[in-house]
């Protein structure tokens, strides 16, 4: 058997990113040649992939980028199973990577983002088995959109939690992102009125009417509460209905049409939203992974 250096523990180390003595493990394992231990820890990479990848991933980060024409724009939400994790300079560097060159792909789609390719020649989703391995928790690219406009874009991330991007038909970069940060802040559902759900409409106006019917007025006032009532609901949840976050005494709508503009399109993602979160022993956790489950 080899005797294993500590300076070629230290070169498996640097390029593979693992431990010391994983590292140490895999060179004995390969009787000292560091090419072969570097392939099995990555075919034992994909396992512990494979293995971490049911595990609930529900904290991480919300990122975009937009092109320099400001013509295209991407926004992703990467997630991991810890802050701790979600704020790892390797976590950090993979999402980076993955935002920006999946800006300049052709891609058009979430599901097209896998086969992608980073600046360090691996694939997105490689790349992310690698990462699984090196950190020891799930990491998942939940979902992504990708605007392409021939009018302005906004975007506005607040805290790497929350990300808004916006379509903008007229007016300009500065009211883009403005529009953005009112729509992080607020989260309004829809941009008209006119686009709120049916069912969701005729279930909020039986509310409205059995309330207002309570107060025993005649049947004529209890119609014009209830017309009230919904007509101040659809603007609660409308962006264009809702008070400007910058000047409440503007309502969003007036500001658009102010400048001429009008808002196509927005989405906003907020880290781990819908996604049910599994109590964790995290005593347990530190345990498995120093026996090296």
């Amino acid at each position: 058997m080899a005797e294993i250096s500590a300076a070629s523990v230290k070169e498996l180390r640097e390029i593979s990113g693992a431990g010391m003595m994983e590292c140490k493990k895999a060179l004995v394992a390969a009787n000292g040649d560091i090419k072969l231990a570097l392939e099995e820890m990555r075919k034992a990479g994909q396992a512990k992939a494979d293995k971490k990848s049911g595990r609930t991933a529900a904290e991480g980060v919300v990122t975009a980028e937009v092109s320099a024409d400001n013509k295209r724009v991407v926004m992703i939400e990467i997630n991991s199973e810890t802050d701790f994790v979600a704020r790892d300079m390797n976590f950090m560097k993979f999402v980076s990577d993955v935002s920006g060159s999946v800006l300049k792909s052709d891609v058009g789609c979430f599901e097209e983002f896998s086969s992608v390719t980073l600046p360090g020649g691996e694939t997105i989703e490689l790349a992310r088995q690698n990462l699984i391995a090196k950190i020891g928790e799930n990491i998942n690219i939940r979902r992504a959109r990708i605007i392409d406009t021939h009018g302005v874009i906004g975007h506005y991330v607040h805290g790497n939690r929350i990300g808004v991007i916006v379509d903008l038909e007229g007016g300009d970069a500065a009211l883009a992102k403005d529009i953005a940060m009112h729509i992080a802040a607020v989260n309004p559902m829809v941009i008209l009125p006119s686009e709120v759900p049916q069912d969701l409409l005729d279930k909020e106006q039986e509310i409205f009417t059995a309330q207002a019917q309570s107060s025993g007025k005649p049947k004529d006032i209890i119609d014009k509460m209830t017309a009230g009532r919904l007509r101040k609901f659809l603007d609660e949840i409308s962006l264009v209905g809702q008070p400007f976050v910058k000047n409440p005494d503007q309502k969003v709508g007036d500001l658009l049409k102010e400048h001429k503009a009008q808002v196509k399109a927005f989405i906003r993602f907020e880290v781990g939203e819908g996604i049910e979160k599994v109590e964790v022993d995290f005593v347990k956790e530190v345990m498995q992974q120093a026996r090296g489950v």
